[in-house]
């Protein structure tokens, strides 16, 4: 486990990096990772690739079912992410070490492709080498990650969440229809590496449907 004074300067990092790949532009996205002390978790409402250390929060994360801040960010005008229920139910109901949230584009294109009204569905895909970065996952097994509808608030997407997750208990993420993907993992390492494979999945998707080879993909 990496040490509780190491995360808070290792979240700008992956923010940096995320905000690099697309991401968490415009004060979107967000991750979080658990900690000795608690849940370490970005702030809400701003520029993802500037926040610096001093204005990470420190979460109690012995109770689960409730936000309460154990360390607050130096800046009193920070708040708590609007993603931490949502970040909650993968540490709740999957023990999860690190839960981060992507606004990638290639996200929600290929939730675009399963639910072209953003309705409930199914994204799949098949036969991708990328596939062997997921946990449990081969190359040639189908991978089926949930879609959720989005709402007019992040907190509001907590239930439907928490029934994908239980629906699905084999893939460690959840598509929210014309937003993002929530992605978590046992560790930070293990959450960023299925992030990342999870959206080369997702472009690999939307580019062979655009190819017209979706066969390929199915």
């Amino acid at each position: 486990m990496t040490p509780d004074a190491e995360l808070p300067a290792l979240i700008c990092e992956l923010c940096r990096q995320f905000y690099g790949l697309g991401w968490v532009s415009g004060t979107g996205g967000g991750i979080s990772v658990r900690g000795e002390a608690g849940v370490f978790m970005a702030p809400s409402g701003v520029q993802k690739e500037r926040i610096a250390p001093q204005d990470v929060f420190v979460l109690d994360g012995s109770d689960l079912s409730t936000c309460t801040v154990v360390k607050p960010p130096a800046n009193p005008n920070l708040r708590v992410s609007e993603c931490q229920p949502l970040f909650y139910n993968a540490f709740r109901m999957r023990d999860a070490g690190a839960v981060l949230h992507s606004h990638s584009v290639w996200a929600v294109l290929a939730a675009r492709l399963f639910s072209p009204g953003g309705e409930p569905a199914t994204f799949e895909c098949q036969g991708l080498e990328m596939q062997k970065g997921l946990r449990g996952k081969g190359c040639f097994d189908t991978v089926r990650v949930p879609i959720i509808a989005n709402t007019p608030r992040e907190a509001q997407l907590t239930e439907s969440m928490a029934d994908a997750i239980e629906a699905h208990p084999d893939v460690d993420a959840v598509l929210v229809a014309g937003h993002g993907v929530y992605v978590w993992g046992e560790t930070w390492v293990k959450a960023k590496t299925q992030a990342e494979c999870l959206d080369y999945l997702f472009r690999a998707t939307v580019e062979l449907h655009r190819l017209g080879l979706a066969g390929d993909a199915r």
